[in-house]
């Protein structure tokens, strides 16, 4: 059937049309007429620099991401952080992570405070339609959860690394949903999705994608190639000496993943008319996962060497950036904010004052008059300075990376004033950013029920064991709760509620079939509710037989959720205990986590 009308009402429908295509223009016009572009930031996990062919690497072909560098710009010294969570937090706020309170990857540390202003809130003060898919790695609860943060729409995990990547366990909104597939894929639909959903105003997407970062799960049409691959050492002979083959293939097959997916959203933008007006960029968190192919530089994930904190940086706007274009001043995460809002045209009255800077001038070629700068990074009781031509370590040794990429040789004796300068900027910077927040958990717990979150997650990595139970893995982000026998065993939560109300807690659990029956209390202060465990959940541990190296983290369970109760909850500090007041078999449950839903608020 044809879909245009015919002859009688042609004219009506023509000028219908047309309106509606001076309305979209129109709705996108910055305030000096320029049209604004829409944003996608595609962030990756654990990838370093040298995981691209752009970049030399023989042992794997990324042609998409290559494209994007050849038909836009290409930043050749990017910096972010030595881990993952540091990054995110200065990608979001444009500040440095040591500033906002970020101090671990886990356990509340992930968070920035709840007073920075982020890119989000930004861009959506200035008009546009914002998303977020992906890992988030920036705080689960309000007022730290992405929907607090600036993003209308998100759907990933808020943990910095998850235990399944084929159709797992992820929430939407706080509601907590099954993935479709390999996540990845998933999470590229998903930004397809929303971006087609908004395609009447201008729109900025975060794509935090969770690969390469462990546990090495990758579909077969990528591992394939892989599988018996002979790779390439790096050129640093440390670096192939301690390089595990196996690792090795499955991160550079994820690699080739993400390549496809990029390729595919990138497509999807030109396909629907608005690539030429979309500015895409990509990087990625740190430096890489594993001893592989990275230029022979020194350093990989969690150093604070050129290896550790370099990244690929990729920026793609054909209305704005010449094809081809190469920065080779130094940049970093903390300048994605203030650049791509100097792009949009949006002003903004920054809470607090911005580490980044827009560099804008060097991605148009108007950087003529940049001055030169430092850049800093901490991590671990580890430190350094870089400005354009040198880096300086805390601990010692001053490099010259123009000339020494793999930092061979320290120029500490050779260059005095250069590392008596740049060793007061390092003290300087280091006495500027002490941390804002103490590293003790009870001056900043895990928060509760915010006014505005209708859904709360508590999971086992926010928890304390107590008695027999004990945490799944030493690494505590996907974990559950374990060995739970006696009434003795308990598990605690503590808590700040800021809000007050109804709401009704789910447990979600796993349990054997001969365990059924065990009676389940959950006391919040003086409040008790008893719940008996009813029916069996037994499920086997999930990731081994998709694995394809193996893990350090633990593995997970299909986890089925039962309710325990309505609970009220009003403001302040409290401590959540969760324990069994009967046990019937040899084991009371594994647990997950647990869900509070507002049923009814009384904050006025």
């Amino acid at each position: 059937m044809s879909l245009i009308p015919d002859h009688k009402n042609f004219a009506a429908w023509l000028l219908l049309s047309f309106a509606g295509m001076l309305l979209q223009s129109a709705f996108c016009l910055a305030e000096d007429g320029v049209q604004q572009p829409n944003v996608v930031v595609i962030l990756t996990d654990d990838q370093g620099w040298g995981d691209l062919s752009l970049h030399g690497n023989p042992n794997l072909s990324t042609p998409n991401i290559d494209s994007m560098a050849r038909q836009g710009a290409e930043i050749d010294r990017f910096y972010v952080c030595a881990v993952c969570s540091p990054t995110r937090a200065e990608f979001l706020t444009g500040r440095y992570h040591n500033r906002s309170g970020v101090y671990s990857t886990s356990a509340g540390g992930e968070r920035f405070n709840a007073d920075e202003q982020t890119i989000a809130e930004v861009f959506r003060a200035g008009g546009y339609a914002t998303g977020c898919y992906g890992k988030w790695h920036s705080g689960m609860q309000y007022p730290y959860h992405p929907n607090a943060r600036g993003f209308d729409d998100y759907y990933g995990f808020c943990s910095g690394h998850w235990g399944n990547y084929y159709s797992p366990m992820l929430e939407h909104n706080g509601r907590l949903v099954k993935g479709d597939g390999f996540i990845v894929d998933d999470l590229t639909n998903r930004t397809i999705r929303f971006i087609d959903s908004h395609r009447d105003q201008p729109f900025f997407v975060y794509l935090a994608l969770n690969t390469p970062h462990s546990p090495m799960q990758v579909p077969d049409q990528h591992w394939q190639k892989f599988a018996e691959k002979e790779i390439v050492p790096d050129p640093e002979p440390a670096n192939a000496k301690r390089e595990k083959l196996l690792h090795t293939r499955a991160a550079l097959a994820m690699c080739e993943n993400i390549d496809a997916n990029v390729g595919r959203l990138i497509k999807h933008l030109d396909r629907i008319g608005v690539g030429e007006d979309t500015i895409v960029i990509y990087f990625s968190d740190n430096g890489p996962n594993g001893s592989r192919f990275n230029a022979g530089m020194r350093g990989r994930k969690g150093s604070t060497n050129e290896g550790g904190l370099r990244s690929p940086c990729i920026v793609r706007y054909p209305r704005g950036i010449k094809p081809g274009t190469k920065v080779n001043r130094i940049a970093g995460a903390i300048d994605l904010l203030p650049t791509l809002a100097d792009f949009a045209g949006i002003e903004f009255d920054a809470r607090k004052p911005l580490d980044g800077r827009s560099i804008r001038p060097l991605l148009t070629g108007a950087g003529d008059d940049w001055k030169s700068r430092l850049m800093f990074s901490a991590w671990n009781k580890k430190a350094t300075v870089r400005d354009d031509r040198y880096r300086l370590q805390l601990t010692g040794g001053l490099y010259d990376i123009i000339n020494d990429p793999r930092e061979k040789n320290d120029l500490t004796q050779q260059q005095p004033k250069v590392m008596k300068r740049l060793k007061k900027d390092l003290d300087d910077w280091l006495g500027q950013t002490a941390l804002k927040s103490s590293r003790d958990p009870a001056t900043r717990p895990i928060t509760l029920a915010h006014p505005d979150a209708e859904f709360t997650q508590l999971p086992s990595r926010d928890a304390k064991p107590h008695g027999g139970v004990r945490r799944s893995n030493r690494f505590p982000n996907c974990t559950f709760m374990t060995n739970w026998k006696t009434p003795e065993d308990s598990i605690t939560w503590d808590v700040e509620v800021l809000g007050s109300g109804e709401y009704e807690v789910q447990m979600y659990y796993a349990c054997k079939q001969d365990d059924v029956g065990s009676t389940i209390e959950l006391s919040i202060g003086d409040q008790k509710i008893e719940k008996m465990i009813q029916v069996a959940n037994e499920v086997p541990l999930i990731g081994a037989a998709e694995d394809r190296f193996p893990r350090v983290e633990g593995y997970v369970r299909d986890w089925r959720p039962m309710t325990l109760g309505v609970v009220h909850l009003e403001p302040g500090k409290t401590t959540l205990t969760l324990r069994a007041r009967k046990v019937v078999g040899g084991e009371v449950a594994d647990m997950r986590l647990l869900l509070f839903r507002r049923i009814h608020s009384t904050d006025k």
